[in-house]
């Protein structure tokens, strides 16, 4: 039993190794860019916040005023 080998046996696993790496990595990125083809999805565009206005200048006094008048109707009784 001889474990010498030739050069062109050593030359041949040499390419056999090789060949096999490449058809690995084509595999690889043929299924890598299957995976990213197609059209990109529909961007989600979230509706504007709208803030309401208030109409006049007696919003924030009106609550106080109807608490005085109830405080003060109870106090009259």
């Amino acid at each position: 039993m001889s474990f010498v080998r030739s050069k062109n046996q050593i030359w041949r696993i040499y390419l056999e190794v090789n060949m096999k790496k490449l058809i690995l990595a084509a595999a690889l990125t043929a299924a890598a860019s299957t995976a990213f083809a197609g059209a990109p999805g529909d961007a989600v565009i979230e509706p504007p916040v709208v803030v309401a206005d208030t109409n006049g200048s007696s919003g924030g006094i009106l609550l106080p005023l109807v608490l005085l008048a109830v405080v003060l109707a109870a106090a009259a009784d």
